[in-house]
Parts: structure tokens; sequence; C-alpha cells
């Protein structure tokens, strides 16, 4: 069974720098790509970034673009969100969720796409 770990998440201060881990593990665990989300309290979950498994090829939406970067360790099946410049509307439990079958297409940021998902860490960003 494939099972998805966030960490690395905290309390930081506007302008700051977080990054976290996502690591995978499971029987034979592969994935087409793997995602980070995140949901504020009374909002909905939102894509932020997603990377490809065989490409590397990342995905960014606008709200973080150029502040995050998504990327992977496909040795230690272990996918990382670097976030910089962290604002205050940043603050929210992070998840990340994997695409095993190939799904997602086209839909990056479609979260009913996603087949596993981890427990979730939360980044707080204060001023």
């Amino acid at each position: 069974q494939v099972r998805l770990v966030e960490s690395g998440g905290g309390s930081v201060q506007a302008g700051g720098s977080l990054r976290l881990s996502c690591a995978a593990s499971g029987y034979t665990y592969s994935s087409y790509s793997t995602a980070w989300f995140r949901q504020a309290p009374g909002k909905e979950r939102e894509g932020v970034a997603r990377i490809s498994t065989r490409t590397d090829l990342p995905a960014y939406a606008a709200s973080v673009k150029g502040r995050f970067t998504i990327s992977q360790d496909k040795a230690q099946n272990t996918v990382y969100l670097q976030m910089t410049n962290l604002k205050l509307e940043d603050t929210a439990m992070y998840y990340c969720a994997a695409d095993l079958v190939g799904r997602v297409g086209l839909a990056i940021f479609d979260a009913a796409k996603y087949d596993v998902w981890g427990q979730g860490t939360q980044v707080t960003v204060s001023s």
C-alpha cells in the first residue's frame, strides 16, 4: 500500500522560507506525478505545484510562481516544495498527493484525480 508522509511545516515570518518534504513508501511505488495542494480554514483546497515523475517538468499555480519550487529525488521517492518569500496568505495545511495511474492528464490541479494523499503539514506565516 502506497503511503505519503509530509514534513517540514512550521511557523515562519513573512518573507521567510520553508522546505516541505513528501516521502513515499509502499510496494514498488511509482507514480505519474506528484502535486502539492493546500487548504486554509474556510477555503477550498487548491493546487500549488505539480511535478511529472518521468520528465521532472514542474507546474505552478499563479499565486506561487516565482516563489515556490517543486523538485524530486526519485532514488529517495521524495518530492520537495521549497517555499521562499512566504506571505500571510500562504498560511494553510499543505498536502502532497500522487497520481498512480495517470488519470490527472491536463487537469493537474484537480484534486479528485489524485489517488493517494498524505496527512498534511501545517504552514503558518505571521507578520
